[in-house]
Parts: structure tokens; C-alpha cells; sequence
């Protein structure tokens, strides 16, 4: 464990010496903020819309969950933010390590590499439960105007937390793949889509083919999570999903450590 950290430390503190944890947490802000101002205008004011139609009618105006419908809408927005900035935040856990030939002394210390790939699994994650922090600033306006429920912005965040860590750990192993950070999150961007967008070409297979390849959608499991539900074959979808990824990188490292 103390390897672990030590790991952990270095690399969460690496990304705060260069401008790309400021830049991807500014455009990740600017973003998040823009998008929730707007939903967040739009749904008040189709809420006042419906409203004043009722009263024009002579009809008691139908109760709208306003949070929720904000906080629904917002979650599923941040989904598509992150699937753009992920691959930000893990495209150097390895290429600069293999870049500036530090992967070499990094693999000749006294370390394991299944603590080197944890170390820096968890630095990443770390950093991305920063970023969903500051979106959590935003949506504290819910609570200054009204009294949300709990329990579906808690497993709106615990399917972010979740679909974050998946998107971490396969960002991850291919950092392992290139030295080019630029070429490692054009990659993890893609790898990412594709896992994103997979469901949309189950409509045109087998029922069984179709059950399996929209199981493999990443967005499909949280949707569940946004409405409410804390969804077991998600949370079991998902923690398979990070093992995975985690199991992934271990092997490249590996076969580094064994090509050198």
C-alpha cells in the first residue's frame, strides 16, 4: 500500500506542474457551467409556460419536478463533457513516462507493477472525482432555490463515479501504447466513442447479438443511475468494465518491463 501511494502522490501532483490539469478542469468548468445555465433556464421557464397555459384554461396546473428534470438533464450532459475529457486526463499516466525514459527506472525500483499501474489508476481517478466536485458547486443551486430529492442526485453521481472510473482504467492502458500524448487520447477518445455509441448498432442484429453488444454500452447502464436507480448489473457492468482496463495496463506494462 505504501507503494501504492507513493505512486498515487507523484502522479496526482504531476498534473497540477503542468497547465493541463488547469486547462482541462477551465474548459471542463466554462462547459459544465454553460450547459446547466442553459437547462437550467430552459426547463424553469417551460415549467412557467405550462403553468400560465393551465391558468389560461381554468385548470389547476400539473405539479413538475423541476430539480429533477434539471439534474436529470445535467447528468446526462456531463456524460458527453467527460467522454471528451478523459481521455485528457489520462493521455500521459504512461506515454510520458515512455517519452522522457523514466518508464525504465520507474520499472527497475523495488515496485510491482500492478502497484505502479494502481498508483497511477487512482491519481487519475482522483483527479476526474476533482473535476465532478466542481460540477457538484453547480448544481448547489438546486438547493438555494429548492429542495431536491436526495436519492436521485446521489446515484446520478454514483453512475458518474462509476462511468468515470471504466473511462479511467481504458484511458490508461492505452497511454500504455504510444508515447505521444496527443496520439494516446485520440485513441482513448476513440476506444471511448465506440464503447459509447455501440448500442445504436444493436437494432440491427439477432436478439441475442443484441442483448450482448447493448450491454457493452457504457451510456446505456447509466442511464438507469440518472433516473434514479441504482441499477446492480450497472454497478457490476462497470466495476468489471475498470478491472478490466486495470487488468489491460498491467499486461502492457508488463510486456514492457519484458521487452526491456
Amino acid at each position: 500500500m505504501k507503494n501504492i501511494l507513493a505512486i498515487f502522490g507523484r502522479d496526482f501532483k504531476s498534473y497540477f506542474y503542468s497547465p493541463i490539469a488547469y486547462v482541462v478542469l477551465t474548459i471542463f468548468v466554462l462547459l459544465a457551467g454553460l450547459f446547466y445555465s442553459n437547462i437550467f433556464t430552459a426547463i424553469v421557464e417551460s415549467a412557467m409556460m405550462q403553468g400560465m397555459r393551465s391558468q389560461q384554461y381554468g385548470q389547476p396546473a400539473q405539479p413538475i419536478d423541476v430539480p429533477g428534470m434539471v439534474a436529470r438533464n445535467f447528468f446526462g450532459t456531463l456524460s458527453v463533457i467527460l467522454l471528451f475529457m478523459i481521455p485528457m486526463i489520462t493521455m500521459g499516466l504512461f506515454s510520458e513516462e515512455r517519452k522522457r525514459g523514466t518508464i525504465e527506472l520507474l520499472l527497475t525500483v523495488p515496485l510491482t507493477n500492478i502497484q505502479v499501474v494502481l498508483g497511477k489508476f487512482f491519481a487519475g481517478l482522483t483527479f476526474f472525482c476533482c473535476m465532478l466536485g466542481l460540477s457538484f458547486l453547480l448544481m448547489g443551486t438546486l438547493f438555494y432555490f429548492s429542495t431536491p430529492s436526495l436519492g436521485p442526485i446521489f446515484s446520478g453521481y454514483l453512475g458518474l463515479l462509476l462511468y468515470g472510473a471504466s473511462l479511467v482504467a481504458l484511458g490508461m492502458f492505452v497511454s500504455t501504447l504510444t508515447e505521444n500524448q496527443i496520439i494516446a487520447a485520440v485513441l482513448g477518445f476513440g476506444m471511448i466513442l465506440v464503447l459509447w455509441i455501440v448500442d445504436a448498432f444493436a437494432g440491427s442484429t439477432g436478439t441475442v447479438m443484441q442483448q450482448i453488444v447493448s450491454y457493452l454500452s457504457v451510456i446505456q447502464h447509466l442511464e438507469d443511475f440518472i433516473k434514479g436507480v441504482v441499477d446492480t448489473p450497472g454497478v457490476i457492468f462497470y466495476i468489471s468494465l475498470t478491472v478490466f482496463g486495470i487488468l489491460l495496463t498491467y499486461r502492457s506494462v508488463e510486456s514492457y518491463r519484458w521487452r526491456g
